[in-house]
């Protein structure tokens, strides 16, 4: 039941219009809330964001009332607390917050205060003749179903997927090696149940979209009036010598290759030798760092340079050598080669220069590709060059009315800073839940437009990194600011003198601020940064202009 409860040092509503104020509670021990202010109104929600705790008051707040967690790029909507961005899948509780008797009063419950949260409405009972089948159980599935029901809809939905698990957080996966299924697992089976979400653990084999059903390899069929193809990437593998015959070669994608990940580790104390320098080669190399001999094997001059460049590639290599954790940049692989003492399993890795590096395990972190198998002899649908599929704004297959893709699958037309439209394919989690979630939003309102969205991501990089925007065209300039060498810097890539993509450590809450200035069509040109200007700044009008 909810209750009053007073503000401390508090004796009026004085906070001025985008000002945001964390205030602790009398009576609730460590009870906290955010009082926002937009316009004339000040709101009272949950002090932290519901994905990973994070203080509120570090975010940034928008003139219409859009509050970004400074981590990670969740959104809420101050008016309703509602999630507008992910990763965030429960929304933040709102409170009445009035003054009385010269001080300031929140009213509500205690548990709902202290859990900083609310959970979604979304308990259902199907009814009616629209059945949506969702292929695969990740991010961008979770997205699509969840947002379904609390958009109203109220049909049948069936999410069918091959892991053997409920739709987890994949990202703690490569970053803390966690094979605990309970301790990932957004939701639990009562949570679908209760939403009126059939999970059905199969994988599909073939779709047939004249007659709008799905097969899987069990034998079954699922028939569909909406289809949304989210079914994820397939990790690479190595075509060279022992790599797919020896044991303790390991890919890294699901609950069962960190399980096994683990059992390979045991107590620690291993050689682990890992191929690729990307974000999951580092993260992995990062997490087993200490209490094994980890090496990391790249192509490139510096990890991450491809997508970071040089210069932020050499902080990463600093971070995690700092770590104990060796490097072997631009070199080859040639072979692995099995152990002197069990033959069946790998012993070491030989790169072409003619460098032995011992092993116990192996682990291979070189990219992903579209989990379109079960397509790719399809007439019905044109797969692109690398397996994913193209659609339009609203994720909609081209030539397939009512059948979405997204997520590692997608390559949709990007309209942000940089883009006109170009198409692109992003691996990114936060970008496959907010696909997911724009598709359930057509599906339920279909003349509803999509709402943009900037790309964001993060990644444990010995510190963490912050990262928005998308270079589909490249960029050709970087301006950095802060103390690179400190791991404490802002880096903004430039296509001309235009910003396209923003990376950050140690610098909230620049990257949040960066991407709604993208969305906005009001980040500071490269030219700027230059000079030493901050894009915390800058002002944040409120159209959106992309």
């Amino acid at each position: 039941m909810a209750q009053e409860y007073k503000v401390k040092g508090l004796s009026a509503l004085d906070l001025k219009s985008g000002e945001k104020r964390e205030v602790e509670l009398e009576g609730i021990e460590g009870g906290k809330v955010l009082l926002a202010r937009v316009g004339s109104t000040t709101h009272a929600l949950s002090s932290n964001c519901t994905h990973y705790g994070a203080p509120l008051k570090l975010g940034v707040l928008t003139p219409e009332g859009r509050l970004t967690c400074a981590w990670h790029g969740a959104c809420f909507n101050v008016g309703t607390g509602d999630v507008e961005d992910a990763p965030a899948l429960d929304p933040l509780a709102k409170f009445e917050v009035y003054e009385k008797s010269g001080a300031v009063y929140i009213k509500g419950e205690e548990a709902t205060i202290k859990a900083s949260r609310r959970q979604p409405n979304v308990r259902c009972k199907a009814q009616g003749k629209e059945k949506v089948v969702v292929v695969g159980g990740g991010s961008g599935a979770m997205g699509t179903v969840q947002a379904l029901r609390e958009q109203g809809f109220d049909g049948e939905i069936s999410m069918i997927s091959k892991e053997p698990n409920l739709p987890i957080d994949r990202t703690k996966l490569s970053k803390a090696l966690i094979g605990d299924k309970s301790k990932v697992e957004w939701r639990s089976q009562e949570f679908f149940d209760d939403a009126a979400i059939a999970t059905i653990s199969d994988e599909v084999s073939s779709v047939d979209f004249k007659s709008k059903s799905v097969s899987t390899k069990s034998g079954k069929s699922y028939p569909y009036t909406k289809l949304v193809l989210a079914s994820g990437g397939t990790p690479k593998t190595l075509p060279l010598p022992g790599f797919k015959d020896l044991k303790n070669v390991f890919l890294l994608r699901t609950i069962p290759h960190v399980q096994a990940i683990n059992g390979a580790v045991g107590e620690g104390g291993k050689k682990v030798v890992i191929v690729g320098s990307s974000f999951i080669g580092m993260e992995v190399a990062n997490c087993l760092s200490s209490n094994n001999d980890v090496t990391v094997i790249g192509m490139e001059s510096t990890p991450l340079e491809a997508v970071m460049g040089k210069e932020v590639g050499k902080v990463f290599q600093k971070l995690i050598s700092g770590k104990g954790v060796k490097f072997h940049m631009e070199a080859s692989v040639d072979s692995a080669k099995p152990s002197k003492d069990d033959s069946s399993k790998v012993g070491s890795v030989s790169l072409k220069d003619g460098t032995n590096l011992e092993a116990d395990l192996v682990i291979l972190g070189i990219g992903v590709t579209p989990a379109t198998e079960y397509l790719q002899n399809n007439s019905a649908i044109q797969l692109e060059k690398d397996g994913s599929i193209k659609t339009k704004e609203t994720f909609e297959v081209e030539g397939q009315p009512g059948v979405y893709a997204i997520g590692d699958i997608a390559t949709y037309p990007y309209h942000g800073p940089g883009s006109n439209g170009d198409y692109t394919r992003i691996e990114h989690w936060n970008v496959a839940q907010n696909s997911g979630r724009s598709v359930a939003a057509h599906i339920a309102k279909p003349s509803v437009a999509p709402k943009p969205f900037i790309p964001v991501f993060w990644s444990a990089q010995g510190s963490q990194l912050r990262y928005c925007g998308n270079t589909p065209n490249g960029w050709d300039d970087l301006v950095l600011q802060g103390k690179p060498d400190d791991a404490k810097f802002a880096a903004f890539y430039g296509k001309g003198d235009t910003v396209v993509a923003v990376a950050s450590m140690q610098m909230d809450p620049v990257m949040t601020q960066s991407a709604e200035l993208m969305r906005r069509g009001n980040m500071l040109p490269l030219s700027e940064l230059r000079q030493g200007k901050s894009v915390l700044d800058v002002g944040l009008p409120s159209e959106i202009k992309i």
